[in-house]
């Protein structure tokens, strides 16, 4: 591995471009100081005075490959020496052959791929697919749930995000099914997935059915909590799409592509969408790509008729090339088991001993690569240690003491998620979690409980 070489001073010349020029997203521009990156290489990144970082975040949950896997920037080189773009008119074999995989590892009556740039656009035309599909025009989806920054997609998303954006129209929000703060007074996973179906129908029933085309969820929830649903959810709700008349849309954007120890996390269902949006992981964010595999049925909609959209850049070549790529080491280097087994084997049960030795935390769950810890003040009240919507003074403690210590978590809230690359060894996940057992160490006086 390379090891990072400090300098800096170009360190401080990137910073003051960055603060003169850039204008960053999901932020006041005035109070962040964003750390300058100079290089990363599988599982680790660094900056420009030399601190190594170990990645338990994949950035946004996406370097699902880590960082500079060599397949993949080898063929990004050899594309861009053959061809580095073509318009989305034409067929290009990069193109063609990152469809063919894609649809491969989705379900039996899924083979097309409208390309996208990422995964918000993705989702929006998702949303046109089934709205032109159905002649309906609602879309259903979770308060907890994030589905991008674009007009419909941040509409559809139940988390704070939404409120400065909302724009768009027919978008109706229900409850998910969550047993650790569960709306609906149940004891087990089993309760909670049938009365959430219950609340899902009557949403359903109330808004209509004959208004509604989509069912929109993220296969396990990602940035609003890694919440898995319980055995039973998802096929209940391909039951009611199929009862109602209704498209079910599963949105794997964080999902999937191995993140949860299979290529797509509804997989762990025994139901199939009539939708899959997908990108992240698909390529680990070397090239921005995104994407909506469209089921049989949804595509003969479109042989006679014409799609109402598209994109400058669909399936451009460099992108795609390193989604072939990407997909081809994935299934080489077997690392979507590999993911399956961390998860089993070690990092439920580290994560399972930092519960029993730490009272802040409230809950651990997660799957595959794929994990949350909930922290709370107490484990009684279930109060969390920071308000919905914001941060605390506690969640900043913890994240600078892992920062400082060499490792950078992906947290949200009161929620501390660990998203390690697929391919993470497991010397390197059981360092990642010392540190942050260290962390939540530091922070025993903020828990009030007893």
């Amino acid at each position: 591995m390379r090891e990072p070489i400090a300098d800096p001073a170009r360190g401080k010349e990137v910073f003051d471009l960055d603060r003169a020029h850039v204008f960053h997203s999901w932020s006041a521009q005035g109070l962040i100081s964003p750390m300058p990156v100079a290089g990363g290489e599988g599982s680790y990144f660094w900056d420009y005075d030399g601190n190594k970082y170990l990645d338990f975040s994949c950035q946004l949950v996406f370097t699902n490959i880590g960082f500079q896997h060599p397949k993949v920037v080898a063929a990004i080189q050899e594309q861009a020496a053959k061809l580095t773009t073509i318009a989305p008119q034409h067929a290009n074999d990069a193109r063609a052959t990152a469809a063919k995989l894609i649809t491969e590892r989705a379900g039996a009556h899924h083979n097309k791929v409208f390309f996208t740039n990422g995964g918000a656009d993705g989702v929006e035309n998702a949303i046109r697919l089934a709205r032109v599909h159905t002649g309906k025009h609602k879309v259903l989806s979770f308060y907890r749930s994030y589905h991008g920054n674009t007009t419909s997609a941040v509409t559809a998303t139940g988390d704070p995000r939404r409120w400065p954006n909302e724009y768009a129209y027919g978008h109706v929000h229900f409850f998910g099914p969550y047993l650790y703060r569960t709306p609906f007074w149940s004891t087990s996973e089993s309760e909670e997935s049938e009365r959430a179906l219950e609340h899902l129908e009557q949403v359903i029933i109330f808004e209509g059915p004959a208004t509604i085309a989509a069912i929109l969820l993220e296969s396990v929830v990602g940035t609003a909590g890694v919440l898995i649903p319980p055995a039973g959810y998802l096929e209940g709700v391909r039951a009611l799409c199929d009862k109602y008349g209704i498209k079910w849309i599963a949105d794997e954007v964080m999902s999937g592509f191995g993140r949860t120890g299979k290529w797509f996390a509804y997989q762990h269902s025994g139901v199939e969408p009539d939708l899959i949006v997908f990108a992240k992981g698909v390529n680990s964010g070397y090239v921005p790509l995104g994407g909506v595999v469209i089921s049989d049925e949804i595509a003969a909609t479109f042989n006679e008729r014409v799609f109402p959209g598209g994109l400058t850049y669909s399936g451009h070549p460099l992108a795609t090339a390193a989604a072939v790529a990407t997909i081809n080491a994935m299934t080489e280097e077997k690392m979507v088991e590999h993911a399956a087994q961390i998860g089993e084997e070690v990092i439920g049960p580290l994560l399972a001993e930092l519960a029993a030795k730490h009272m802040v935390i409230g809950e651990v769950r997660g799957i595959g690569a794929f994990w949350a810890i909930e922290l709370v003040k107490d484990r009684q009240s279930r109060e969390p240690l920071a308000p919905y919507g914001g941060s605390s003074p506690a969640m900043g403690e913890v994240m600078a003491a892992c920062k400082k210590a060499g490792m950078i978590p992906f947290m949200n809230f009161n929620r501390i998620h660990i998203c390690p690359p697929l391919n993470v060894s497991e010397a390197d996940l059981r360092a990642g979690i010392a540190i942050l057992d260290e962390a939540l160490s530091g922070i025993a006086g903020h828990y009030t409980g007893k």
